[in-house]
């Protein structure tokens, strides 16, 4: 056993620690911030993905990657695939074992990982995710388990490939999910950060009045990760009902679940394929653009159901 220390290596050091990256690419390391996945907030985020664009708009960056704690590697994924463009590669990567473990895997995934950046295949692909020798796409992969390597899984759209001895085999040509959007954010504050949206969590006994809560508490939107397919229990669900009616919080609704569509029918704004934490990070960028509720549906619901 071996003690975890959050943010405990630079970029520096995670970079010298694996000298084999000389092989493949000529590495530049930005340090963006030190601190514990669980503590990023938009403002990080709109600092990052402004750095990333800079360097990718540069001709002379061929990729970039993204280390970052696993903890909520999947939101910081999502937002740069959201506010990223460019058909350069981009990889967050993490580690689920210390450096000083004994089979630690943060040094073999940060070398499959700039050779996944500076690939001619992983161009077009968007955001990217690789850990334990699997790719996946940003708006899928998420972490599945608290403790296990292979915790990084798209469980119904499945990876993008996998690596072979650190070289990226892709499973099919590049393309982009149903339902990408891209947001422009570089008039966007990274001071101010975005509007605040919050997530409740549905179960047995819900407190109705959590809702008001948030919304008293600034939250400009509020994501119902509702039981099965987005429901909300029926007196907080009226609640939440009556406050939106005279407010203009907009309410999303995902399911706690791992995967499934949840459309309007539960109430609120449904979102899609979207879980929780993805739905939230959309909506924050919906409400920066300045987007009405009927637009924001158009977002969450263009994903190819039904032929739309």
């Amino acid at each position: 056993m071996s003690k975890y220390q959050i943010g405990a290596l630079g970029v520096d050091a995670l970079i010298d620690a694996v000298p084999e990256l000389c092989g493949i690419a000529n590495i530049r390391g930005v340090q963006v911030a030190n601190i514990g996945s669980h503590n990023i907030d938009s403002d990080v985020l709109v600092h990052m993905a402004k750095e990333i664009q800079r360097d990718l708009d540069n001709p002379f960056t061929q990729g970039v990657v993204v280390t970052h704690g696993t903890d909520t590697l999947e939101e910081t994924a999502f937002f740069l695939d959201l506010t990223v463009k460019s058909e350069k590669p981009v990889v967050a990567v993490g580690s689920m074992r210390p450096a000083t473990a004994i089979s630690a895997d943060g040094p073999l995934n940060l070398l499959s990982s700039v050779a996944l950046a500076a690939s001619e295949g992983g161009k077009n692909r968007g955001v990217m995710t690789a850990m334990n020798d699997r790719i996946g796409a940003a708006r899928f992969m998420s972490k599945t388990n608290a403790n296990r390597v292979d915790t990084f899984r798209a469980v119904e759209q499945g990876y993008l490939g996998v690596f072979d001895n650190t070289r990226p085999v892709f499973f099919y040509p590049p393309s982009r999910p149903l339902g990408h959007r891209h947001f422009d954010i570089s008039q966007s504050s990274t001071k101010t950060g975005l509007p605040k949206v919050d997530i409740l969590y549905g179960h047995q006994g819900l407190e109705p009045r959590l809702f008001k809560s948030a919304v008293d508490l600034g939250a400009r939107g509020v994501v119902l990760a509702g039981v099965g397919a987005g429901w909300w229990p029926t007196l907080a669900r009226e609640h939440v009902d009556a406050i939106a009616e005279v407010s203009d919080v907009t309410v999303m609704t995902s399911s706690r679940t791992m995967s499934g569509f949840v459309d309007d029918s539960s109430g609120g704004v449904g979102c899609g394929f979207l879980d929780p934490q993805r739905c939230r990070i959309q909506l924050q960028l919906c409400l920066e653009m300045g987007l009405s509720r009927d637009e924001i549906r158009d977002v969450f619901q263009n994903t190819g159901q039904r032929g739309s």
